[in-house]
């Protein structure tokens, strides 16, 4: 069996005095899409931002294609080929869409082309002209994930897609992702909407307090039911 594509040994990481993961494990591999469950303050952002060097103040072991990340500034870590989308979407107010989507350089080759974004994203290519602040939440998101494809990323790091978004656009999202594990993208996807994460991944990790709790594949949840409720309310 080959190496995961991106691999953490026993991360931890603080916020100034304040230590808030407490060894993280996580594996993923090529192609694969790993959701990380658990409630508010458990860690689950924090990971991520830790993972892609946001988070400076760490140790452990970071390694994504066979190199080791821990000790890489945060540019050259998405020159490796993870990209971050953050909850808080970071769209440019003034830009239009297709100026927001031109922002971030091509990082690696691979990335998707316009074209092919826009078939990915038809509400982007309706919207391509319009500021960052005429676009709905859900269309921000999208852009947000657009952004990241097109600078060749081989790994999406998402934190909630889903918050605040409606049913309707949460489910053009989970189509988006599942098009995208169909070319063989891999994802890491933070999220409290479980119902969500249950249709688009493939494996799941539960976080409890800065490490991981349980880690099992999408054929255990059934078996998973009552951990499930009784750590997330589900």
């Amino acid at each position: 069996m080959s190496a995961p594509l991106l691999e953490v040994s026993e991360l931890h990481a603080w916020y100034g005095e304040s230590h808030v993961l407490h060894g993280v494990d996580l594996s993923v591999n090529e192609g694969e899409m790993v959701c990380i469950l658990g409630r508010n303050g458990m860690g689950k952002t924090t990971t991520l931002r830790t993972i892609m060097g946001i988070l400076r103040k760490r140790t452990g072991q970071i390694t994504f294609a066979g190199k080791d990340l821990i000790s890489v500034p945060l540019h050259k870590t998405a020159h490796a080929g993870l990209g971050f989308v953050p909850e808080e979407r970071g769209i440019f107010a003034s830009l239009s869409v297709e100026e927001n989507l031109m922002l971030p350089p091509k990082v690696a080759d691979g990335g998707m082309s316009v074209d092919e974004i826009f078939a990915l994203f038809p509400n982007l290519k309706e919207r391509r002209n319009s500021q960052g602040t005429k676009l709905s939440g859900g269309e921000q998101q999208m852009l947000a994930m657009a952004r990241i494809l097109r600078t060749g990323a081989r790994c999406l790091l998402l934190d909630e897609p889903t918050e605040g978004l409606a049913p309707v656009i949460i489910n053009a999202i989970g189509d988006v992702l599942r098009q995208l594990k169909q070319r063989g993208m891999t994802v890491v996807l933070v999220e409290q909407n479980f119902q969500f994460a249950a249709k688009v991944a493939d494996r799941f990790y539960l976080m409890d307090h800065g490490r991981m709790k349980v880690e099992f594949p999408v054929s255990d949840l059934p078996r998973q039911t009552g951990l499930l409720h009784r750590e997330l309310g589900v």
